[in-house]
């Protein structure tokens, strides 16, 4: 935690916001395992819209396509929960935004919908700058659905924390 002002400890969220307003940066939100988790707390924070461009929430695999231009072709062969899904998620919503940056999530929050190689947890991170390529991270998180979705927007915040400070 980095200090604010008022000498509390700043949080995961003040600190992306702050970062991308410093960076001049815009980004857009993919929730495909939160469910609006990520622009919720986010926009918690006062000030927040100087920087969250736009969200989208696509759960089922007709949203992907029709929101976000996803390749059914891609889903049929790699599934909604793939590390190709993540990052064909934050391209399309690059592509349909003004955004400068992506953040978007796919994953299983259970408490069921996993398998054997894809258990309850499960979870991939696509961070990507426009005109860039994705940074794209598999996790497989411990816990009860509240648990997963916690630490899949922790890491997203923590992802797009760090590709800011490689590529801005």
């Amino acid at each position: 935690m980095t200090p604010r002002n008022d000498g509390q400890e700043q949080s995961l969220e003040e600190r992306v916001l702050e970062r991308c307003r410093s960076a001049g940066v815009r980004l857009v939100l993919v929730e495909a395992c939160t469910g609006g988790l990520l622009c919720g707390r986010l926009t918690q924070v006062p000030g927040a819209s100087a920087v969250v461009e736009r969200g989208f929430v696509p759960y089922s695999d007709e949203s992907k396509v029709e929101q976000l231009g996803v390749p059914l072709e891609l889903l049929q062969a790699h599934g909604s929960v793939s590390a190709e899904a993540a990052e064909a998620l934050a391209r399309g919503a690059l592509e349909r935004s003004r955004a400068d940056w992506a953040v978007a999530e796919t994953g299983i929050a259970g408490p069921g919908g996993g398998t054997p190689h894809k258990p309850v947890g499960l979870a991939f991170i696509a961070v990507m700058r426009r005109g860039g390529a994705a940074a794209v991270e598999r996790h497989v998180f411990a816990g009860g659905r509240a648990q997963v979705r916690d630490a899949v927007a922790r890491r997203a915040f923590a992802l797009l924390l760090e590709r800011l400070s490689v590529e801005s």
